[in-house]
């Protein structure tokens, strides 16, 4: 057998694309089979030479060509290996394409700044980790408040002095600091507390409104909330009650429900003989303006605080509060929202 069947019987019995490259270097190599070969022919007469040259050199397409297949087809062969031993191979192309859905959650806070917007807030944010003075004392909440016991409140360090905050009121504080009036601002975001039921989770997501200017009233933080919950829950007539309250960072206080009546066994939110409440707001109180360097003679303004979740469950029908954070792909597929509709108030937040 001539060394070019050897190689080509090499090559047939090859067992991996290694194998086949050490034998690509055998014969093509620097001193490999065919520079051997032409090199012998320098040593033939003359009458030969260009016969053995063509010889070599269809011989060196033929086994180009099977080193080539022969390539291929162990390559293929250990790709398919791979896949079987591995669960999911990501160099892959995607075979089965599946839409993602946008969390209500996600929905909802794109719905309320969409709200807002078309009256002049702004969207501000701030850290999920702060400091006892922005979370507690610059708003005017007392050293010995409820609201700053270990059984509220994630403490970070031993000394209480940073915290993951209870909630986005701080954003008030920071905004102003860093600005002069008048503010229209929202800050949505995630909040924690230690508590935990079906309708409390230890991280949920709050909103905080503020407006500071001259002459604000309590009058406009009512016209300001009737027109957010007729544009949000969709409805044309809207029945509200401020009741008197008490928050630290606010005076005079309010809690807000808004009626409702039970029809087919589901809420039907605006008018009705039934109350829910949806959010507690309040004039800010002076020492908040104080402590973010606002003088309180010239300017006064309100601020309110809406759960997300809560009103996300109230409006889509989400029963338990805790299925938000599970990770469901199937509830998340039910409840979720299509991507590419982006929640305007032309044609409907939720059409």
């Amino acid at each position: 057998m001539s060394d070019f069947e050897k190689f080509k019987d090499k090559l047939i019995k090859a067992k991996s694309s290694q194998e086949v490259e050490t034998i690509r270097a055998e014969i093509f190599g620097k001193n490999g089979l065919i520079n051997l070969e032409f090199k012998k022919i320098g040593s033939l007469p003359q009458e030969d030479r260009k016969k053995v040259s063509s010889e070599i050199n269809n011989i060196k397409q033929e086994l180009t060509k099977l080193i080539n297949e022969a390539a291929a087809k162990l390559l293929d062969s250990e790709i398919n290996k791979q896949v079987e031993r591995e669960i999911d191979d990501v160099t892959l192309p995607e075979k089965d394409f599946k839409i993602g859905k946008i969390h209500p959650v996600s929905q909802v806070i794109d719905e309320i700044s969409s709200i807002f917007s078309e009256i002049g807030f702004s969207v501000e944010e701030g850290p999920d980790i702060e400091t006892e003075y922005y979370n507690f004392t610059a708003l005017n909440t007392p050293e010995n408040h409820p609201a700053k016991d270990m059984h509220d409140t994630f403490y970070i360090e031993e000394n209480m002095k940073t915290l993951l905050r209870t909630h986005t009121s701080p954003v008030q504080v920071r905004t102003m600091l860093k600005g002069k009036p008048p503010f229209k601002i929202i800050a949505p975001g995630r909040t924690y507390r230690s508590d935990s039921d079906q309708t409390h989770t230890p991280m949920f997501h709050q909103l905080e409104g503020l407006h500071i200017d001259k002459n604000i009233t309590m009058g406009h933080l009512k016209g300001c909330l009737n027109y957010f919950v007729k544009e949000f829950f969709e409805v044309d007539k809207i029945k509200m009650r401020f009741r008197p309250s008490h928050f630290p960072f606010t005076e005079p206080s309010a809690e807000v429900d808004i009626g409702y009546r039970i029809e087919n066994n589901k809420i039907v939110i605006g008018e009705g003989d039934k109350w829910l409440e949806i959010l507690g707001c309040g004039m800010v109180h002076p020492n908040v303006l104080k402590n973010s360097k606002i003088d309180s003679n010239k300017y006064q303004g309100f601020a309110f605080g809406i759960g997300i979740d809560r009103l996300a469950m109230l409006k889509y029908g989400i029963n338990d509060l805790r299925s938000f954070f599970e990770c469901d792909y199937r509830w998340l597929n039910y409840y979720g929202f299509d991507p590419l509709d982006v929640p305007t108030n032309y044609r409907g937040l939720s059409k």
